[in-house]
């Protein structure tokens, strides 16, 4: 029997129905478990390689993506879930920026992963995230679907900040320290490092401030990029020369197959580029092994052979198989840290005649007096460092001349007691200098004090060293008459506090001055002063204590020139055989140099990055202590009168208590000394108060 007509269609349309409601169904489910879901696992360069975009504003070229050679295992090395450390030594036009970017919107869709961007200021800051970063977020499809805020004016889209479906990326400038609080991520990305303080804010350097932002993460990646700028001051060299692997990218000669890493070489090597003179079209580079010169297309026809090695050992980065390879082809264990090093020849986007061109027109200029585009050759097509003209003492001569007299013991020609003092996170570091006529200085004591100055009771430790007795070879006691504190760093407050105590002025007879540095050009080594309240305990105490200025800059020049003169007498500075090696390194840290200013060429000091320098501080605190209470004003006769006060010149040798040495070792002394008669020493100085409120400071 035939069903009815009608029948067929209404089974039809419940059919269609059904399955609409079905697929309607599956989507949603689909769609509520899409969070879950785990995508297929891709390195940063396939990522790239399928969604992102060259933006019109910042590229030579608009369009899709498409890698060189050389900038897939850069890419790969930022993403490769081992690699803690990255560090890329760069020149320009090598598309690191761009391999940034890809890093920024991979971490952001595909790992779903916290991350923070630190620019060298507010205004470098403010030109990526709209020349670069927004394009990109346009420009690049699959971003927004994890970007609802796009296009809008928005909390989650500002200038500081851009936050995603799963995740948020933090962007800031690099020269405040507060910059660096508050922020928990799983990447931190620093580009254009050199830009960054050496010292931000003296909270230490723009990387270590980054990377305390990972601590925490399951998958820490730091990452950090930038083209090198001055030799010894290089945070990127640092950085890179730090590394466990350091790689650079090599390619087979097209004639004899020798892989090499590409070099530009010079005048009397036997390998990089060489060209006809005054003819830049020439240039071919030479091969070390075969001595055959090849072209810029020869590059080209090999350049896809390339493979990222370590010219050191021998090791590689294989990234086919995304591991690291030993000279052998034996896979080892991922390195935690690696530095990459590339520069202009590898790009296309340079020809090897622009190259020559770009250093004959700097070597003119450079000829004439003028380094600057030399300089800038340098820095930014060989991505290295310039090594300018410096001036700095050599630890190792100083250290040389040591002589032979005890820490703590005070020797014949020093008269006055003077103090610097750093306070450092984990440990007070002191140095005590005595000055004698004509500011000739002797060592005295360098004491590191392990203490938390967050804790008020370790800073009695301080207070009491302060107060201690130093031994003059003549027998009598000297104690500290000036010493000068930093109250930078992170513990002001507690520095104040303590200057102010009655505690320190009871224990301590001598003057206690708070400083704080400034670079001070063309002024005198002690600054004003100025009245700070305090808060102790709650209890405002209105100009609690007086703030004094030093003026780094004249007051570093000084002791530059002092530890230049290598005679004994005015201004010599003597050093104890008992000082260890590290004193040495660290009162010759910093380097002068002669750098172009707004104002015309200055000489400046700069400290290489992780090299410490708290001597060196603590010796300037020292030298502002003495022109705090006049020791340069000193006339002949007031010198005379101090001299007697603690080498005196009458009564009987045989009454002296010298320790450790007999009469006549104390008489041989003072006949080195030029006395004229031999030193009657007292058990027990009287403090003679150069250092009192009283003086004129």
């Amino acid at each position: 029997m035939r069903r009815p007509m009608c029948d067929c269609v209404m089974e039809i349309w419940i059919r269609v129905m059904i399955s609409a409601e079905l697929t309607r169904l599956n989507h949603a489910v689909s769609a509520g478990l899409s969070p879950l879901r785990a995508p297929a696992p891709l390195r940063l360069s396939e990522w790239m390689a399928d969604h992102f975009y060259l933006s019109a504003e910042s590229s030579y070229t608009q369009g899709h993506w498409e890698a060189y050679p050389f900038q897939t295992a850069i890419a790969d090395l930022m993403s490769h879930p081992e690699v803690e450390e990255l560090t890329v030594m760069k020149s320009a036009r090598i598309g690191y920026t761009k391999i940034l970017l890809g890093a920024i919107g991979y971490f952001a869709q595909h790992k779903r992963r916290n991350q923070a961007l630190w620019q060298p200021t507010d205004e470098d800051r403010d030109e990526f995230v709209k020349v670069e970063l927004e394009p990109m977020l346009r420009d690049v499809p699959i971003m927004q679907l994890v970007f609802p805020a796009f296009l809008r004016r928005n909390k989650d889209n500002t200038l500081l900040g851009k936050h995603f479906l799963g995740s948020m990326l933090h962007t800031r400038g690099g020269k405040a320290a507060k910059n660096y609080r508050r922020i928990s991520v799983d990447v931190a990305l620093l580009d254009e490092l050199d830009g960054f303080d050496l010292d931000v804010e003296k909270e230490g350097s723009a990387k270590k401030l980054a990377a305390k932002r990972l601590e925490g993460a399951t998958f820490p990646k730091l990452i950090l990029g930038g083209t090198p700028k001055l030799k010894g001051f290089s945070q990127t060299e640092a950085s890179h020369e730090n590394a466990d692997i350091r790689l650079q990218y090599h390619i087979p000669c097209p004639h004899c197959e020798h892989e090499q890493a590409l070099q530009f070489g010079g005048r009397d090597t036997n390998y990089g580029m060489k060209w006809k003179e005054n003819d830049p079209e020439s240039v071919g580079y030479l091969c070390p092994s075969c001595g055959s010169l090849f072209s810029q297309a020869d590059y080209f026809r090999v350049w896809q052979r390339g493979r990222w090695k370590s010219k050191n050992t021998g090791d590689w980065y294989d990234q086919i198989n995304a591991v690291f390879r030993s000279s052998e082809d034996v896979i080892i264990p991922t390195p935690r840290r690696v530095a990459l090093h590339l520069w202009t020849i590898y790009s296309p986007q340079a020809t090897w005649s622009g190259i020559v061109t770009e250093f004959y027109e700097a070597q003119k200029k450079a000829k004439a007096g003028d380094k600057s585009d030399l300089k800038t050759f340098t820095n930014t097509t060989l991505g290295e460092t310039w090594e300018e003209a410096s001036e700095h003492a050599d630890s190792h001569i100083l250290e040389k001349r040591a002589e032979d007299f005890r820490l703590r013991e005070i020797p014949l020609g020093g008269l006055v007691l003077l103090a610097g003092i750093d306070v450092q996170d984990n440990r007070f570091e002191v140095t005590v200098w005595a000055v004698g006529r004509g500011m000739e200085m002797w060592t005295v004591d360098y004491m590191v004090i392990d203490a938390n100055p967050a804790d008020e009771r370790d800073w009695d430790l301080l207070d009491n060293y302060l107060a201690s007795d130093f031994r003059h070879s003549c027998g009598t006691k000297l104690t500290i008459e000036a010493a000068a504190i930093d109250t930078g760093g992170h513990f002001t407050h507690q520095t104040y506090i303590f200057c102010s105590m009655q505690r320190v002025r009871r224990l301590y007879k001598g003057k206690l001055f708070a400083i704080k540095g400034e670079q001070g050009y063309g002024k005198m080594i002690k600054g004003p002063g100025r009245p700070q309240d305090i808060n102790i305990r709650g209890k405002v105490i209105r100009h609690g204590v007086k703030l004094w200025t030093v003026n780094t800059i004249p007051a570093k020049d000084l002791l530059y020139n002092m530890l230049m003169i290598d005679r004994i007498g005015p201004g010599y500075m003597h050093f104890s055989k008992d000082l260890p090696s590290e004193f040495y390194h660290q009162l010759t840290a910093e380097s002068r140099i002669l750098r172009k200013t707004s104002t015309g060429e200055r000489w400046v000091w700069y400290n290489p990055p992780g090299r410490r320098n708290e001597v060196t501080d603590c010796t300037v605190y020292t030298l502002f202590c003495a022109y705090s209470i006049d020791l340069h004003k000193y006339t002949k006769s007031m010198w005379d009168r101090l001299e007697q006060s603690v080498q005196p010149l009458t009564g009987d040798l045989f009454q002296a208590q010298a320790a450790d040495e007999d009469a006549p070792a104390v008489v041989e002394k003072i006949a080195k000394h030029k006395q004229k008669t031999v030193c009657v020493p007292k058990v027990q100085r009287q403090h003679h108060g150069f250092g009192r409120d009283g003086w004129n400071l």
